[in-house]
């Protein structure tokens, strides 16, 4: 691993655990990055499911995956992560990847929130399959996110250990609630 940000962190994990073929979600898409990641991993006979409640995410998005000539595996969708479930079949998902908080340069209005997200978190956790991969990054400094970090958390923390391995890492010494990357495997 060439860098120590949390989203590199997961997709160490990610390119581990996707293999072509499979169906990914990315539950928050933001500006793209781990759309374009989910579908180079996924190839042409992939398939990737992308969130976003912002017309602006879709747009960088769109202008990311086109740029990088990434397989035209993708569905870019205007909608909630908290719909997952109207998507996807149950046991169908190879992986799910979460960044939780708000669009990087947006609007710090527009965040996640602890309801929806604890929602789409237990439906993804549906719709993953035997041995799926969930990634989940939680940004909770500044002027957003520590309710939610604390909801997550502690939903988390309270799945079924002969469902689910659930594994937290931290940055120990690292200032200003650095992000805590969470990966869940389904049993």
């Amino acid at each position: 691993m060439n860098s120590y940000q949390i989203t590199e962190w997961c997709h160490h994990f990610l390119r581990n655990h996707i293999a072509p073929g499979d169906l990914c979600i990315d539950a928050t898409m933001g500006n793209g990055h781990d759309t374009l990641l989910l579908s180079e991993l996924a190839g042409p006979k992939g398939r990737v499911l992308a969130f976003d409640i912002q017309e602006t995410a879709l747009e960088h998005t769109r202008k990311r995956l086109q740029e990088a000539g990434a397989p035209q595996n993708y569905e870019l969708l205007l909608d909630s992560h908290e719909h997952l479930a109207q998507y996807a079949a149950p046991g169908s998902v190879s992986c799910i990847v979460f960044n939780f908080g708000y669009l990087p340069g947006g609007d710090h209005a527009k965040a996640t929130r602890p309801e929806s997200s604890l929602s789409a978190i237990s439906q993804g956790l549906s719709l993953l399959r035997k041995d799926g991969l969930m990634s989940l990054c939680i940004y909770s400094g500044g002027d957003t996110g520590f309710a939610e970090r604390d909801a997550i958390l502690s939903y988390l923390a309270g799945l079924d250990p002969k469902q689910y391995l659930v594994i937290q890492s931290n940055y120990l010494n690292r200032p200003n609630h650095p992000p805590i990357p969470v990966l869940v495997r389904k049993l």
